[in-house]
């Protein structure tokens, strides 16, 4: 029988080795470095940047920030529908596959 995950009591958290930052609006930006051979390659030969800049909407702005490995994922949803009301819906069907895809490229843990 296969165990069922709960994703809403997972508490993601900021790995310490993602630089991000606010701006004064309020809206996140985390620079990731293009490291490898690859990236390396590219930025010799092509020009590519050192450095990628990821600017976030408003819905990851407000959600960033949180992540802080105390709040629960039902929590954050929480705040966030407090921020936007009826505009987060369908709310956690959103937020849940947003913050899978952050863990993904590396920009969170849970």
């Amino acid at each position: 029988m296969k165990k069922e995950i709960n994703y809403l009591e997972y508490k993601p958290t900021r790995p310490s080795t993602v630089k991000w930052h606010c701006d004064e609006k309020g809206m996140v930006t985390i620079e990731k470095e293009n490291k490898g051979f690859f990236n390396r390659a590219a930025q010799l030969l092509l020009k590519k940047p050192k450095i990628s800049y990821i600017h976030f909407d408003e819905i990851g702005s407000i959600v960033y920030p949180l992540l802080d490995g105390q709040r629960t994922v039902q929590e954050i949803g929480e705040i966030l529908h407090e921020k936007l009301g009826d505009s987060a819906e369908p709310l956690f069907e959103r937020l849940i596959p947003y913050l899978l895809s952050l863990k993904n490229l590396g920009f969170i843990e849970m």
